[in-house]
């Protein structure tokens, strides 16, 4: 599409925004004018993860999503429950959709990779897309350095889990590292009584 030639060099994709990693490529493969030819890019890149995607994705959810995601929907009028993830949002939805746990997310909620390629943008357009949701309500869930950085960019509270490829030790500048998806709930409250 791009003309592109062998790709030399390593691109990082852990916590950045699909368009980001997606320009990183084509340019590291010589490609010219991303920008002028991104809804192409972005239509191609959904036909091929809907092409190459598993339908079912429930074996790679963290343990303690599911329960998690119930016990804060359960609590709506002191949970809200929206997306800030890199993936361009009709990806991120099937994803979801296929890990089972779509349907805890609202259409029209949350901050994508479609929205904006820096990362830092997206807690503010979810947070605006949620009515104009609380900086001192907000937390973002994340499990790397990028994440916790959007979320400073943003000004809101911020949780780790090191599930992911970082260590504790990488994501001790969140607000609160947890080792494991099934410890986050008192975490949450406990931010949510203080903020």
């Amino acid at each position: 599409m791009h003309g592109l030639g062998p790709l030399d060099g390593h691109v990082e994709v852990a916590g950045r925004t699909d368009a980001a990693i997606m320009r990183d490529l084509v340019t590291a493969a010589g490609g010219e004018d991303f920008d002028g030819r991104w809804p192409e890019v972005a239509a191609e890149a959904l036909r091929a993860y809907e092409r190459l995607c598993p339908l079912d994705l429930s074996d790679r959810v963290a343990p303690g999503v599911p329960e998690l995601l119930a016990a804060l929907a359960a609590r709506g009028d002191a949970f809200r429950l929206s997306l800030v993830t890199g993936n361009l949002e009709p990806i991120a939805r099937l994803k979801l959709g296929r890990a089972g746990i779509g349907h805890y997310f609202e259409p029209g909620q949350g901050g994508f990779g479609s929205d904006h390629a820096s990362r830092a943008e997206l807690p503010a357009i979810a947070r605006a897309r949620a009515g104009d949701w609380p900086r001192e309500r907000t937390v973002v869930i994340g499990d790397t350095p990028r994440d916790i950085a959007c979320a400073r960019a943003d000004d809101v509270h911020v949780v780790a889990v090191a599930t992911g490829p970082f260590a504790v030790e990488a994501l001790a500048d969140a607000d609160a590292v947890v080792d494991d998806a099934r410890a986050l709930l008192p975490v949450l409250e406990d931010l949510a009584t203080s903020g």
